[in-house]
């Protein structure tokens, strides 16, 4: 393999060696970025271990950069300069993360997590042709990558530091690499130090992983490894637990089918890509982009939505009853999952809006069916659906058909199927024309409340407007004079109930 280097890449390499070998300071590109640009895989994530003070060295990179300093680790003296604004960069985020080297380059290396990981590249190397840098490789990394393996440098890796046992699975999901056999039964042997990692760092690595176009296939995977349960000890309630005869799985194997439904109805928009059931799967750009977009900082709506694919039914085991024929069911299942999910990622350091979209998805992924009733639903009830999902509206109907697969899995009816997509298409066409359903133009505010009819600013006017709002979406109501009669019948009807 060359090492290559994207022409942006090399440009603020440059300036960053310039930098240093002016001060005098040895520095060597290392982990990540070097794996990365053996394997011409783009990345704007840029490691580099410096033979001085790691946090003093970012400091003064990000002021000659015009970037924003970071610090990650002063114990262990790792900061981060974030590039984003300048020529350099032209918009594009870029992370340069320096670390300390303690004693020479090999002794860090060394203390890597995987021989991929543990190449290294002197700055002083660099130059016009990068094919001709020479490496730094004392534990065969470039072996490995050639392989695709996933190696352990040694024996105590993940003692030094677990967050790196999750790493191992991630690191194969995302380049589709084989961990090798020593590395997975060490794994396995310290699965249960996952537990002592600081949640934002399970985190982080866990929604990478779930980013990927196989994240439940590695789920399956980590659990063999002994690390889902360990991240998550409330799915192991749900191993065993048997549904209805209409589910193919128990529900942790349905949880984890749940992520895989949404990774096949996410392939949908892959032209390419031809299944029978995907075809009558609504996909559009306006979709794609929904699904893309970003809700936290390298965390999109569908990362999110297949963590709560994961834990949808988390709430099935303390719910579960017999009625007298034998069938099981979780009334309420959906409301305890949602708390339940609602301690789950405050614990992983997951933000408070984060946890309240993926604590709506799971408490209304039932209510497409509730919505439908024996034909298509009215505007009435498409309007009660988005105000009560807010803007998880769309998340929760995908979740609910991957729900649905998940749920018959081999046995699944294909006319059914095209009835559960036909209902799904009217609600999003229904949106999609009929804004005035989701959100109605304000005909009337509390202030014409409080004058025209001499109410006391009270709950009373909060639930007023919301009546004139659901009326407008049922296309009751449509102008000013309208709204304000709506209001005098509601008041008078009142009043009545109250003599």
């Amino acid at each position: 393999m060359g090492f290559p280097a994207r022409k942006r890449a090399a440009s603020l390499l440059m300036k960053v060696s310039n930098f240093l070998i002016r001060k005098g300071i040895d520095s060597y590109l290392v982990g990540g970025y070097v794996r990365d640009a053996l394997l011409g895989r783009a990345t704007r994530d840029i490691d580099i271990a410096v033979a001085a003070p790691a946090l003093e060295i970012a400091q003064r990179i990000a002021k000659a950069l015009d970037g924003k300093y970071v610090p990650l680790d002063a114990a262990n003296e790792i900061a981060r300069v974030v590039l984003i604004e300048g020529e350099l960069t032209q918009g594009e985020r870029w992370h340069l993360d320096f670390s300390t080297i303690r004693g020479d380059i090999a002794a860090n290396l060394s203390h890597r997590d995987f021989t991929i990981d543990a190449i290294a590249v002197n700055i002083r190397d660099l130059g016009v042709d990068y094919s001709a840098v020479h490496l730094i490789d004392p534990f065969q990394g470039q072996k490995d990558l050639e392989k695709g393996l996933i190696r352990v440098v040694s024996k105590t890796v993940f003692q030094d530091d677990p967050v790196r046992l999750l790493r191992a699975a991630r690191l194969a999901a995302e380049y589709g690499f084989t961990i090798e056999d020593e590395t997975e039964a060490l794994i396995q042997s310290q699965s249960q130090l996952i537990c002592r990692v600081a949640g934002e760092r399970v985190r982080e690595e866990l929604c990478r992983l779930l980013s990927t176009s196989n994240a439940a296939h590695f789920l399956r995977y980590s659990d063999y490894l002994g690390l889902l349960t360990a991240i998550f000890p409330e799915l192991t309630a749900t191993k065993g637990v048997e549904q209805p005869k209409e589910h193919f799985w128990d529900v942790f194997h349905h949880s984890i089918e749940t992520v895989a439904a949404i990774e096949r109805l996410m392939s949908a928009k892959d032209l390419e890509y031809k299944d029978e059931i995907l075809n009558l799967v609504p996909c559009s750009p306006t979709l794609i982009q929904h699904f893309n977009q970003e809700v936290a900082s390298g965390v999109t709506r569908v990362t999110l939505l297949k963590l709560a694919a994961l834990l949808h039914d988390i709430a099935k085991p303390q719910t579960k009853s017999l009625e007298p024929n034998g069938r099981a069911r979780f009334l309420g299942h959906t409301k305890e999952g949602a708390e339940i999910a609602g301690n789950i990622m405050p614990r992983l350091r997951f933000s408070t809006k984060e946890t309240k979209m993926v604590q709506r998805m799971i408490e209304s992924h039932l209510r497409l069916w509730q919505m439908g009733g024996e034909g298509m639903p009215t505007r009435r009830a498409i309007y009660r659906y988005f105000r009560d999902t807010d803007e998880v509206g769309i998340d929760t109907i995908f979740l609910t058909l991957a729900d649905y697969l998940a749920t018959y899995g081999p046995n699944l009816d294909r006319e059914d199927w095209q009835r559960c997509i036909q209902l799904t298409e009217y609600i999003l066409s229904q949106r999609e024309k009929e804004r005035d359903i989701v959100t109605p133009p304000k005909l009337i505010n509390g202030h014409d409340l409080i004058n025209i009819f001499a109410l006391e600013p009270s709950r009373q006017i909060g639930k007023l407007l919301e009546a004139v709002r659901e009326a407008q979406a049922a296309g009751e109501i449509t102008t000013r004079e309208e709204a304000l009669a709506f209001v005098q019948k509601r008041l008078a009807t009142e009043e009545q109930k109250t003599v």
